[in-house]
């Protein structure tokens, strides 16, 4: 929790993927505490406020693809040059990646909020959702380069093995947004009750002060990494390989996201409140994934290392290790929410129609939430090891060729409504899973030079 500057690409695998893991799993957990905290709010305006923000979510979510794979590409080259130790090399590829993220977030931005509006209307945003969303959209897609900042800052920071002050922008972050929401959201004073449109504010501000505080950190210099004004300049080796890693990875979250967003238009056909559930739904679920995803960040990080030490047999061990640590959770919480799905559900939303369509997605994913660890964990060590194609692959193959057709046909011409999309994702949990570990085994990932 205080940091470290233990060398990580040696010793025991145990050792240090705790090192790494704890303050990971903490600063995902806190990543996943900014949606989770709006939902909780923002349930209070009704089952339109929680749509706006599903939507946009989505929305946001592919936009991140672009910052997740960059960050996939930063994280595995400045890994390897820290296994290497080269932190010069790893300093300027620090800086590469932030100014190739930060230039391409710009357009990003100024795209999303002009054109907010017709963007809902195209997910199928009813009319009381337009009413709430746009204003909420055009401050959400229009601060994107701060949430680019944060994840290429995070990246950075996690590659280079330094996970705790990554952790604790976070929780400063979330921290202001804590305290700021309820503020914006209901108002307080001579502070006016922004309603949906103050979740969005208290976000980006609370975003942009932990963006701040990872910049002093790295400015400073953390013992591992320290960005001085000799690395600002461009290198044009380091950008190529740079963009070819992330472009492999962009296209991997693009498919797995982009197939988010037609399964949310799918369930978006039953109205408000089979969106709204499967919002909360998915909300609760994310929240709950995010220690599995601070291990599988842990796991690509040690990988990268690993391998740049040269130890492959280190960097599968490795990969395993997390593969079944995250197995045992998964299956734990799975088991929770079979039993518990209902009052958990009822504790954020008092709609009983809500409450049912989300209690029903709950219930039904959990059935193959377990194998979605190797999903979690080892897309995320083939990464860490430059092979951005095997992932990106199988993403296409199960997300758009699995996935949405069966989501489609279950939902619609078999009559299951909102459920047979629901089914649909934990189908494509388990296969995707096994599909994964399979792949994973043939070792071809070890050859893999960046």
């Amino acid at each position: 929790m205080r940091g470290t500057t233990e060398d990580l690409a040696t010793g025991p695998v145990d050792r240090a993927f705790l090192l790494l893991s704890v303050p990971m799993v903490l600063e995902m957990v806190m990543e996943s505490v900014f949606a989770l905290v709006d939902v909780i709010f923002v349930s209070r305006l009704g089952a339109d406020a929680i749509a706006t923000v599903g939507l946009t979510e989505s929305v946001l979510t592919l936009y991140q693809t672009v910052p997740l794979g960059l960050a996939i590409g930063a994280t595995a080259l400045i890994a390897r040059r820290v296994g290497e130790k080269d932190p010069e090399r790893a300093a300027r590829t620090a800086v590469q990646a932030l100014g190739l993220g930060f230039a391409l977030s710009i357009p990003m931005a100024i795209l999303g909020a002009v054109f907010a509006r017709p963007i809902l209307l195209a997910l199928g945003a009813a009319p009381g959702v337009l009413e709430h969303g746009v204003s909420y959209a055009r401050l959400m897609l229009g601060g994107f380069p701060v949430i680019m900042l944060l994840f290429l800052f995070s990246a950075v920071l996690r590659g280079s093995g330094d996970a705790t002050t990554s952790m604790r922008a976070l929780w400063l972050a979330n921290s202001v947004n804590i305290v700021l929401a309820p503020l914006f959201i209901f108002g307080l004073g001579p502070v006016p009750a922004l309603g949906v449109l103050g979740a969005a504010v208290a976000t980006t501000v609370g975003r942009s002060t932990g963006v701040l505080y990872q910049v002093y950190r790295l400015l400073k210099g953390n013992g591992r990494l320290e960005l001085r004004r000799r690395h600002l300049c461009v290198e044009g080796d380091t950008l190529r390989s740079l963009l070819k890693l992330s472009g492999g990875a962009t296209l991997q979250y693009l498919l797995s996201m982009s197939s988010w967003l037609v399964l949310m238009r799918i369930v978006a056909t039953f109205g408000s409140a089979a969106l709204a559930g499967y919002t909360l739904a998915m909300r609760v679920l994310l929240f709950v994934q995010q220690p599995s995803w601070g291990l599988s960040h842990a796991a690509g990080t040690l990988v990268g290392q690993s391998l740049g030490a040269g130890d492959t047999d280190r960097a599968e061990r490795a990969a395993w290790r997390a593969s079944f640590y995250t197995l045992g959770f998964l299956g734990l919480v799975s088991v929770g929410f079979l039993a518990f799905a209902q009052p958990l559900i009822h504790a954020f939303t008092p709609d009983p129609e809500v409450a049912l369509h989300a209690t029903r997605c709950l219930r039904i994913v959990s059935c193959s939430l377990a194998l979605y660890a190797f999903v979690t964990v080892l897309p995320h060590a083939f990464n860490g090891a430059g092979d951005t194609t095997t992932p990106t692959l199988v993403n296409l193959v199960f997300s758009w060729g699995l996935q949405l057709p069966l989501a489609w046909l279950l939902a619609v011409p078999l009559g299951w409504g909102p459920s047979g999309a629901f089914a649909a994702i934990a189908i494509t949990y388990g296969a995707l899973g096994l599909a994964s570990a399979a792949l994973f085994r043939r070792g071809q990932w070890k050859l893999r030079h960046v």
